[in-house]
């Protein structure tokens, strides 16, 4: 099957001794690839030797079937925009003169601006929301202003593929999800190919159409984010000791309560978490039940209770699990329970409060630990 983007044999790295080997892509056009590995592992190492910033130590890389080595250096820039993390040096620009520059594949030797090029950089600027600074200094507008410019600037280069180390550090939620957004937008108008790095888990694994995974020498996994967000191997891929990432989730959590459990909560539908967050930061470990293993509450569960009693889905729970439910109750010195009501199949959860309420052990939360 021929791509649009490819790389073949790639191996990147510096002063020709090899950072990364042999490294395979292929891309759709429109498609999103994003990078994602520890820090130090290369990513913008492979970003800046696909933008031709640093020299392949071996391998090719084609872009619509040609090879990019190929291409004249305004050949490049009609083709590849890059937004890299590095200052843009403004001296006294408007955002607009900012985003005026992404033309210069187009100005000729005297960088004269045309109505064609005007009429680009208005809307790339209308189709990042920044039209409103247009006439504002580009230093003294915000971070994520700055960001948009720079993705606008990038956009009016007209390229074909874009390429983006870090796009969203120093960036507010609501300016990262915009920026995406926008982004994604991009892909689906322009058929525009993107190739970036994250440090935001949750947010490559919503936004890419691929994930490439470096760590050490060689390429650890290339694929799609049902196929590389599997359980476990975000563990793996940054060698995580302390604390939690759950892929199914996209979730993180730190690190349990060590010791013996002193609260039993009995939780459920998304009611623990909370609980079992604030728990954990006072360092109280306990234990949560009964949980079926679909729950909202069990990833949570699993990353920060001492133990979980856990139930198959859909199936009612066996009394063998409420006995050992109840044994670990009678272990504990206070119960919380966070459910107001249960469920047909969550019966025993509710004679599990019943006889914790007999045992005089149900406190409220925020709690007063018993002694």
């Amino acid at each position: 099957m021929e791509y649009y983007f490819q790389t073949k044999q790639m191996s990147v790295g510096y002063q020709g001794t090899p950072l990364i080997r042999d490294i395979t892509i292929h891309l759709d056009k429109g498609e999103i690839l994003t990078l994602i590995g520890p820090n130090g592992s290369g990513k913008s190492t492979i970003l800046k030797s696909i933008a031709r910033q640093l020299h392949l130590i071996d391998g090719v890389v084609y872009l619509d079937k040609k090879d990019l080595a190929g291409l004249s250096g305004v050949e490049l820039s009609r083709s590849m925009a890059v937004v890299f993390t590095e200052k843009l040096q403004t001296e006294m620009m408007t955002c607009a003169d900012a985003v005026a520059t992404g033309r210069y594949p187009y100005t000729g030797r005297f960088g004269i601006l045309s109505r064609e090029d005007r009429q680009a950089v208005n809307e790339a600027m209308e189709l990042v929301h920044v039209t409103e600074i247009k006439n504002q200094d580009f230093t003294k507008v915000s971070d994520g202003q700055r960001q948009r410019v720079m993705l606008a600037r990038a956009i009016c280069q007209e390229p074909e593929i874009l390429i983006l180390d870090e796009p969203t550090s120093f960036l507010d939620i609501k300016y990262k999800l915009e920026f995406l957004s926008i982004l994604q937008e991009l892909c689906r108008k322009k058929r525009l190919t993107v190739i970036m790095s994250l440090h935001e888990l949750e947010l490559a694994q919503r936004i890419s159409d691929r994930v490439l995974c470096v760590k050490g020498e060689y390429v650890e996994c290339f694929g799609t984010p049902e196929n590389v967000f599997q359980p476990g191997y975000i563990q793996s891929l940054f060698d995580i000791e302390i604390g939690r990432f759950d892929e199914a989730n996209s979730q993180m959590e730190l690190q349990a309560a060590q010791g013996t459990p002193e609260v039993f909560v009995i939780a459920g539908g998304g009611t623990g978490k909370s609980v079992y967050r604030r728990l954990q930061r006072d360092k109280i470990p306990f234990v949560t039940g009964i949980l079926f293993e679909n729950d909202l509450d069990y990833p949570v569960a699993l990353a920060l209770a001492a133990e979980v009693v856990a139930a198959e889905a859909f199936e009612p729970i066996p009394k063998e699990l409420f006995e050992e439910a109840k044994k670990k109750l009678d272990e504990c010195k206070q119960v919380i329970c966070c459910r107001e009501k249960f469920g047909l199949l969550d019966k025993a959860n509710e004679e599990l409060l019943a006889y914790a309420e007999e045992a005089g052990k149900v406190g409220n939360f925020p709690y007063e630990m018993k002694k």
